[in-house]
């Protein structure tokens, strides 16, 4: 019996049925500059997919792929197909067509929904595992080779009232009853050091992460969040709307892509309670418009006066705080390494900010700490339900690989028992690929990725994440990564050509500012460690949805 009850303490679909229940009058999604739906709107449209579903020949356990940008509809589609007994299986929407094709096939799914500007790329014939593909902005039939299914899509609002005819009300949800250890979602990883693996997350690993935001984060019934990172991706799917949904929160989406200017305005029109972003938003920002207004030489000098110090730092912080919303309890970043300098700024006006640590394998969350008492430069602590260990003989003071183990972690690689192997032990503990170190409070640093580790000429180790963060802070530099060519270091840097040119540059005046910046940067460097060529990169480099540059494509980039 205690069995049992553990078990229904522990559903994730209870999360998602009771928030639905709850909140049933309350706003839920809306697509940014668009429609809302009420948590009855989206129980409504969840049931009428679920009748196409059924009429597909989807069975429980079948896959249904998702791919499109961010919107009401795709959040519907995740949740219709967990509350079925499905397994989601998300698709970037930035993945060129050979690769959705690939994950198609490779994930066997039956059903495809697709989003505006994602199909007319695809091709039909190359995914023959198909029962239909269907349009995510009206759940229109793109393809169908089931006839019983294009039946239903026709007369859905017929059969859906001869299946409610006294009206669709909250006693009639009941959706799939879930065990921890039955796979919920198929996740293809886009990698900053390899090709796309598909990651087998459990329904315990979705109800950890969220049981860990509910635990730790503050948010309510009817607060506010814009959603701008990528759903098909694991961090902004737990944080930036399952959680959201499972406390009766509204949900933003931004539809189109989120440049800057975009986010800043729908941060002052929903001033949203919690900002989960990743660190090039944060860096645009102060870099763009906070640090330039520090450079002049009055601010200089102000700044240096004790009174006038503490001031100006209080206005800055205002700024910032306001440029989010001025709403907010904290912003959350993670995805990718933060830069230090930025960092320290933050710490220094007292910003409510903190860095989080996980990976696609852990659903994603791994560490965590609250702002109030984040230490600057670490990650935060393991959060419930996970260990963390560094596989080193002094994990204070030598670096290691981070092995992780707990709730969050994955069943293993789809179809691929090889890589899981490589990764997972027999015990539980999961080889992360990150190097770091841990301190005696249990705060987690990282140091950078195992295989992106370089050895020096007498064998020492050098982290070229750490040379890019100092080279990113360095004049007229946007992005930048240090690879080896012939046992010699060379930078490859993509400039701030909008800024260069604003400052009367030229191409010839660049490359003399990156060769200053490469003899500024090596005096900071020990010897084994100095830069021997800056090559300048003509456009910016590739990235994964998390904004971490494709290290793996630049590796044989010629100097």
């Amino acid at each position: 019996m205690n069995c049992a009850i553990i078990i229904m303490d522990k559903s994730f679909i209870a999360f998602i049925e009771n928030s639905i229940k709850k909140n049933w009058d309350l706003d839920a999604l809306t697509d940014y500059n668009g429609a809302t739906l009420q948590y009855k709107d989206v129980a409504r449209k969840i049931e009428k997919l679920h009748i196409l579903f059924e009429n597909s020949g989807v069975v429980k356990g079948d896959k249904i792929a998702i791919c499109g940008r961010n919107s009401s509809h795709w959040g519907v589609t995740f949740l219709a197909t967990l509350t079925y007994g499905a397994i989601a299986v998300p698709i970037l929407h930035e993945f060129k067509p050979d690769n959705v094709h690939n994950i198609v096939n490779h994930s066997e799914a039956k059903l495809l929904f697709v989003g505006d500007t994602m199909w007319e790329n695809l091709n039909e014939a190359a995914m023959p595992l198909l029962e239909a593909v269907l349009f995510m902005p009206n759940f229109s039939l793109l393809v169908s080779r089931n006839k019983k299914l294009t039946h239903a899509r026709e007369n859905l609002n017929k059969m859906f009232g001869e299946k409610y005819p006294k009206n669709f009300r909250i006693k009639h949800i009941e959706y799939h009853h879930d065990h921890p250890e039955e796979l919920a979602c198929l996740n293809y990883t886009s990698g900053t050091t390899s090709y796309s693996k598909g990651v087998m997350l459990p329904y315990r690993s979705l109800w950890s992460n969220n049981a860990f935001a509910r635990e730790v984060l503050d948010l309510k019934a009817g607060d506010r969040l814009v959603s701008m990172l990528p759903m098909a991706h694991m961090y902004g799917l737990a944080f930036e709307f399952i959680y959201e949904f499972s406390v009766g929160a509204h949900i933003y989406f931004l539809t189109r892509m989120p440049s800057p200017k975009i986010i800043f305005q729908a941060f002052a029109d929903v001033k949203p309670n919690l900002v989960i972003a990743v660190p090039l938003i944060i860096e645009k920002i102060i870099k763009k418009n906070i640090l330039p207004k520090l450079e002049t030489t009055t601010m200089k000098l102000l700044m240096k006066l004790p009174v006038i110090n503490d001031q100006i730092r209080g206005k800055i912080r205002e700024q910032m705080i306001n440029a989010f919303g001025g709403h907010f309890i904290e912003v959350v970043v993670g995805g990718a390494a933060f830069s230090k300098e930025i960092e320290k700024f933050l710490k220094e006006i007292n910003f409510p900010y903190t860095v989080g640590y996980g990976m696609t394998e852990a659903g994603p969350i791994i560490c965590y700490e609250d702002w109030t008492r984040f230490k600057e430069g670490s990650c935060g602590k393991a959060v419930p339900r996970m260990e963390v260990k560094i596989l080193s003989d002094d994990p204070q003071n030598i670096v290691g690989e981070i092995v992780v183990k707990g709730d969050n972690i994955m069943l293993g690689y789809y179809k691929n028992e090889e890589a899981t192997r490589e990764v997972l032990s027999e015990d539980g503990w999961m080889r992360t690929g990150d190097l770091g170190l841990i301190d005696a409070e249990g705060n987690l640093t990282i140091k950078g990725r195992s295989k992106n580790m370089l050895l020096g000429a007498s064998g020492q180790n050098i982290y070229p994440e750490e040379i890019e963060d100092k080279l990113n802070n360095l004049p007229y530099v946007a992005e930048s990564l240090v690879v080896q060519q012939s046992e010699k270091l060379v930078a490859l840097v993509f400039p701030d050509f909008d800024d260069a040119f604003s400052n009367g540059l030229k191409q010839k005046d660049i490359e003399e500012r990156m060769e200053e910046n490469r003899i500024t940067l090596n005096t900071e460097l020990p010897a084994y460690s100095k830069i021997a060529k800056i090559k300048i990169y003509p456009e910016e480099f590739a990235k994964t949805p998390k904004k971490s540059i494709k290290r793996f494509l630049y590796q044989e980039a010629k100097g």
